[in-house]
């Protein structure tokens, strides 16, 4: 359903507090930020929302998506090392692509790759803090148009606490800490696609459903999803039938 103006600002509001309670105390920064990209996603009324961050070791990873569909078009353009996410990365600005067929020339794989995923337009907005850009926030449509201003502005607002999340004061102390924080995050993703892949298998069902069964699994649990997921590919968690 299309939130109006009203019902978009209170919603942005009530996930911005959910948001800074989360990071009162220790937390999962996984499920920190896909909480966030499901929350995007409903606030700007998108088809997809995804996060990509810079490991310690230079690359861009995907670290958080709404569906597969997102996670495979954000992979396609690390792949090609060009694309929307990638140059609001590399410039710290936002990058709006109101229509994917105006920019085939520009970035000939995100524009084939977004056409045959059913996306209209993207908009990509860094994650920086002060002079560091640490990844960027992607929010994928399926039909063409640009952000309004309030749009926008609510993108902002929901980067800066994926950035907030990720630095928070006790990682901003030391470069270090921060990298290594970062480096976890990815990680933990690496091991969370191995998990979904025995779920999907083992259940028989997709990906994006695999997720939400590890999500809610973690949950219960009261455990890191990442902790979930390395219980479940080496078979030390197992699931009821």
């Amino acid at each position: 359903m299309h939130m109006n103006g009203d019902m978009r600002q209170t919603e942005l509001v009530e996930t911005l507090v959910t948001l800074a309670d989360t990071l009162v105390a220790g937390y999962d920064v996984i499920d920190l930020l896909q909480t966030l990209v499901e929350k995007c996603a409903a606030i700007l009324d998108a088809a997809d929302v995804g996060i990509i961050l810079v490991g310690s070791r230079g690359g861009l990873e995907t670290v958080a998506s709404t569906n597969e569909r997102s996670h495979l078009l954000d992979l396609m353009q690390l792949d090609a090392g060009t694309g929307p996410c990638v140059e609001a990365y590399l410039s710290g600005a936002v990058v709006s692509v109101p229509d994917i067929d105006e920019v085939e020339t520009r970035w000939p794989v995100f524009a084939a790759g977004a056409r045959e995923l059913g996306y209209g337009s993207s908009h990509s907005v860094p994650l920086r803090l002060r002079d560091t850009t640490l990844g960027a926030l992607n929010v994928f449509r399926d039909r063409a148009g640009s952000l309004s201003h309030e749009d926008i502005m609510a993108a902002k607002a929901l980067a800066d606490v994926a950035t907030i999340g990720i630095l928070q004061e006790r990682a901003i102390r030391e470069a270090g800490i921060a990298r290594e924080q970062l480096q976890h995050a990815l990680d933990s993703r690496v091991i969370i696609e191995q998990a979904k892949g025995v779920l999907a298998q083992s259940r028989n069902i997709d990906m994006d459903a695999a997720f939400k069964l590890l999500r809610q699994t973690s949950r219960n649990s009261g455990t890191a999803i990442g902790t979930t997921a390395h219980g479940i590919v080496d078979g030390t968690i197992s699931l009821p039938a």
